[in-house]
């Protein structure tokens, strides 16, 4: 999971260089040696392992865009990945990851990571953004 999420916030932060009329193969390279700021929450939702797959993907909808397509469906687990804008004015980008588990008949976990590059400025983007997506699905 880490390598590939990597990945995609060097290349979303290139990206968002190269639109700014910067470098974006010089910033993906910087982007890979930068740290991380990476937060997992672990939540059991009161519905049922369908409802809250549907919940999930629709609460990581509305926060970003998917960037792969989620897994197959199996009986016991379903897992989601966006990249949502996180940070001052939502320009650094978050890779948030749901991992939802089937519990009983009427519950099921959910795991929420979120990660972003952090430069000079700690923002804690991944930090924030998992506690406010954590609270939408918890709600």
């Amino acid at each position: 999971m880490d390598e590939r999420e990597d990945e995609l916030l060097a290349d979303e932060l290139a990206a968002l260089a190269a639109v700014a009329g910067g470098w974006g193969g010089l910033t993906r390279f910087v982007a890979k040696v930068m740290r991380k700021n990476v937060h997992e929450i672990d939540l059991v939702v009161a519905l049922p392992f369908e409802d809250t797959v549907d919940r999930v993907a629709h609460v990581l909808g509305r926060a970003g865009r998917r960037v792969c397509l989620p897994s197959e469906p199996l009986t016991e687990q379903w897992m989601i990945r966006v990249v949502a804008g996180g940070g001052v004015g939502g320009m650094n980008p978050v890779v948030v990851t749901a991992l939802v588990t089937k519990g009983g008949a009427s519950d099921s976990q959910v795991r929420l990571r979120a990660a972003a590059k952090e430069g000079l400025i700690r923002q804690r983007a991944g930090e924030r953004t998992a506690t406010r997506l954590a609270a939408l699905l918890d709600s």
